[in-house]
């Protein structure tokens, strides 16, 4: 069919090459014919049920007169809300962020569209149409810029969560870039927003910030607990944060004292546990309280084990290793540490590798009470990898090698550079041992490596 301007032309010249009458379209399409003639004699706006209508009469794509629907809606009749949500909101499940894109421009410039368009984009978001919400995100955060408004916080909190992805240095950018807006948020929103902002930092190591954030969760959040509590009458239509005011102080807590460990103080970290596992504290008490508190007894005492092992008592091994075979959502995590320890201290930990191998593999873990970020469990176990590969090429055992690569790979592809140097160094001081086609592999993944940081390095050039 040739293309023509409108909308209405083109109906007009299919109906002609078909042979049909304004009456017989509006049969088949189940438009009713008085409409249908208004519609194509331009004297009355085409509604969107019109325009899904009509093109399912022809036969057409759905989304094949979304571009001119543009111009229908702007310049050929008056923009109006009723016609425009619903265009929206089907653009956007359709993947046509084109026609999204432009009529939110169109939109804007009359900024008493932007309450509206935000309200699309939550909804958007809520039905992980994050493309196309992003789009109406950043729009709206344009035409706020000037103003301390909530709306604007919350459009960059929704901006973070949907820029968050594999690459680390990325993460990082969005991170720093949401922070400085966590402040304007709800009371609610800020301890959900404390909490992502804890797993990106927490994935990427920067443990002053952790200990800076997770300080102000529990501040937060025990504030707004102990007002709670204290008053009698809940505020009509207080938002609330998605979980209980005590489990973000229990998490606060906890994070505090894995500060510790990370920092090599397990002393310290084993003094904070009983602040995580006292519970008495807490008001609540029905079932699901009950159940979060016996989850963080039980997270301290495996917590307890930990720090005496990284601590450097082998004596407690066998009793760690008995206690997470209960466990099977923390053994990655344990078998990290418990590898990490028999590199630093020289201990032979084979038969534990062995007795839980299926827990090597790259898998994401979820419990009632903790969410496993992708973002954390991915660097987790890159870094995880390079232990396994140092635990065998220090004894000259050939497997190291696969581990190396199977480390770099995964580092790589989140763009962890400290783990990719590990890697690096690792391979070339054991490159005897490798076999010609792990060299050809190693020489590819470099290659790799090398394209991607090029590639990030021209993106960030072309921004500045």
């Amino acid at each position: 069919m040739k293309s023509t301007t409108t909308i209405r032309d083109q109906v007009t010249a299919y109906l002609s090459n078909q042979s049909l009458s304004i009456n017989q379209f509006a049969i088949s399409s189940g438009i009713n014919s008085g409409t249908l003639s208004r519609v194509v004699k331009d004297r009355q706006p085409i509604a969107m049920d019109h325009l899904e209508r009509i093109t399912r009469g022809m036969g057409l794509p759905e989304d094949h007169f979304y571009s001119l629907y543009v111009d229908e809606c702007f310049h050929h009749s008056a923009p109006t809300w009723r016609r425009l949500r619903p265009f929206l909101v089907r653009s956007a499940a359709l993947g046509r962020l084109d026609c999204v894109e432009q009529v939110v421009r169109n939109l804007l410039e009359n900024l008493v569209y932007a309450p509206m368009l935000f309200e699309v984009a939550e909804g958007l978001f809520e039905q992980g149409l994050w493309n196309a919400a992003a789009l109406l995100y950043e729009n709206v955060s344009t035409s706020e810029k000037y103003q301390n408004s909530d709306r604007l916080a919350v459009c960059q909190y929704r901006l973070f969560r949907i820029g968050l992805g594999d690459d680390q240095s990325s993460n990082l950018r969005v991170a720093i870039l949401f922070e400085c807006f966590i402040d304007r948020l709800n009371e609610a929103d800020q301890l959900d927003g404390l909490k992502d902002l804890l797993d990106v930092y927490y994935s990427l190591q920067k443990w002053a910030k952790v200990n800076e954030l997770a300080e102000k969760m529990l501040d937060l959040a025990t504030l707004r607990y102990n007002l709670q509590h204290r008053s009698k009458r809940k505020p009509d239509n207080e938002k609330l944060p998605s979980k209980p005011l005590y489990l973000y102080i229990l998490n606060a807590r906890l994070l505090i004292s894995s500060i510790y460990m990370e920092y090599g103080d397990y002393k310290s970290a084993i003094e904070h546990v009983p602040l995580y596992i006292d519970g008495s504290w807490i008001q609540e008490k029905d079932d699901e309280a009950a159940r979060t508190l016996a989850q963080f007894r039980e997270w301290g005492k495996a917590n307890i084990f930990l720090y005496r092992l990284l601590d450097g008592q082998l004596e407690v091994l066998s009793d760690y290793v008995e206690y997470i075979s209960t466990q099977p959502d923390e053994i990655f995590t344990a078998m990290y540490h418990i590898v990490k320890s028999a590199n630093r201290y020289d201990w032979n930990v084979d038969d534990i590798l062995e007795r839980f191998s299926e827990h090597i593999p790259y898998r994401i873990y979820k419990s009632e009470f903790r969410e496993y970020n992708q973002q954390v469990m991915a660097d987790k176990h890159a870094r995880f990898l390079a232990e396994l590969a140092t635990y065998y090429v220090k004894n000259n055992r050939s497997e190291g090698i696969i581990f190396i690569l199977k480390s770099l790979e995964s580092s790589a592809k989140i763009n962890n550079e400290s783990v990719v140097i590990t890697c690096v160094d690792l391979f070339e001081q054991y490159r005897h041992i490798a076999s010609d086609d792990e060299i050809e592999t190693y020489k590819l993944l470099i290659r790799e490596v090398r394209n991607t940081n090029d590639q990030k390095a021209f993106k960030a050039s072309s921004y500045m």
